[in-house]
């Protein structure tokens, strides 16, 4: 028998909003709510406000937890100082994703982290089984939220709601509203200036509500996964389970840039050290309809000679969608690495040799910074 969805606090509200839900990643969900190609431009236009209370939530703490993360997770802590944030990757001993995650470093004795939803809980686990006695892992998946402000009125937004927002990117303070603790991060998933709000549940609601009516006169709307996925798909970011996984390493996936290569260990270190040095089989690349046609995910990709889209597929789609931004189609694809940037190739739409080009990332300039 499968088990009931779960939902977050805020769900109630989502439904008197009108939210569209579904199933992800064990959580009942608002997929849109007027519409993704709305929300997608109040994101990209003016501020738009998300739900990703299905997140993780994990504080480590205790003597030496920013060396123990160290010597488990790909990147390097030592390259960011207290109250800063990094993008990093929990990998299993074949060089696979087990997670990607954001990594906030208070101190060398405290951190607190953010994983997927689904995968929360092995996270959770996997630290806990081969952290030393000297440091706690507490999950606070079950009594904490997380609100997603972005966009370019975003900054505005979280002001005008008494928080700090003048941080720099990839940077995190401690403040507070109607008495309890918020981490206002500045962080996001969209490629826009935006803030994540990590609340305990016992304010998230009003929170939410004090934000869409301080937002209002700012153009606030209120944001599904789907925009979500739109938004961070035209930037390029990868989605774990599809773009990345425990069978796609960050090799492949072009996040060497996220391993901190001269470490002297985290899982998987030995296998994409062979990796990088032999050079991966395949890439994740950036595809760009020429034709029309919108991609998805597990559509084939061939040569571009190969018109009748027969024999053996070149690659194949993990992400793929119509880019609002764009009025094109857009892709990220694993493909052989000998498939460069700047070639064409044929993706099977339905039957239907579509050609798109293979790009750089990302599709969209970002305007984080």
């Amino acid at each position: 028998m499968n088990s009931p969805l779960r939902e977050t606090p805020l769900h109630s509200r989502h439904i008197a909003l009108g939210a569209k839900t579904a199933n992800f990643g064990g959580w009942d969900m608002p997929i849109e709510y007027t519409g993704v190609l709305v929300e997608h431009q109040a994101v990209r236009g003016a501020v738009g406000i998300f739900d990703v209370s299905h997140m993780g939530k994990v504080r480590i703490h205790g003597s030496g937890a920013a060396d123990f993360l160290n010597s488990v997770l790909t990147n390097d802590l030592n390259r960011i100082n207290d109250g800063q944030a990094q993008y990093t990757m929990l990998c299993n001993e074949f060089g696979g994703v087990i997670d990607d995650l954001i990594v906030y470093k208070w101190s060398a004795d405290e951190v607190f982290m953010v994983p997927n939803a689904s995968n929360a809980a092995t996270v959770v686990a996997a630290l806990r089984a081969v952290a030393p006695e000297s440091v706690t892992i507490d999950d606070h998946h079950d009594d904490h939220g997380i609100i997603a402000v972005q966009g370019p009125n975003s900054r505005k937004v979280v002001e005008a709601l008494g928080l700090p927002a003048d941080h720099d990117y990839m940077s995190m303070v401690r403040s507070s509203h109607r008495g309890e603790p918020v981490i206002v991060c500045r962080s996001g998933y969209t490629g826009e200036v935006g803030f994540e709000l990590v609340v305990p549940n016992v304010i998230l609601g009003s929170v939410w509500d004090a934000l869409l009516e301080k937002g209002e006169s700012l153009g606030i709307t209120a944001a599904g996964l789907g925009a979500r996925d739109t938004l961070r798909l035209e930037m390029g970011y990868p989605l774990h389970g599809q773009d990345i996984a425990q069978d796609i390493s960050p090799v492949e996936a072009g996040l060497g840039w996220a391993v901190g290569w001269d470490k002297p260990e985290f899982q998987g270190r030995e296998v994409l050290v062979a990796q990088r040095e032999a050079g991966p089989k395949r890439r994740l690349r950036g595809l760009i309809s020429i034709e029309r046609g919108i991609p998805r995910a597990h559509m084939h990709v061939f040569s571009i000679e190969n018109l009748e889209l027969a024999g053996d597929a070149v690659g194949d789609i993990t992400s793929g969608t119509f880019s609002p931004t764009l009025k094109q189609g857009i892709a990220l694809a694993l493909l052989n690495a000998d498939i460069e940037v700047g070639s064409e190739v044929l993706v099977d739409v339905r039957g239907k040799a579509i050609r798109f080009g293979v790009v750089r990332l990302p599709f969209v300039n970002s305007s984080v910074r």
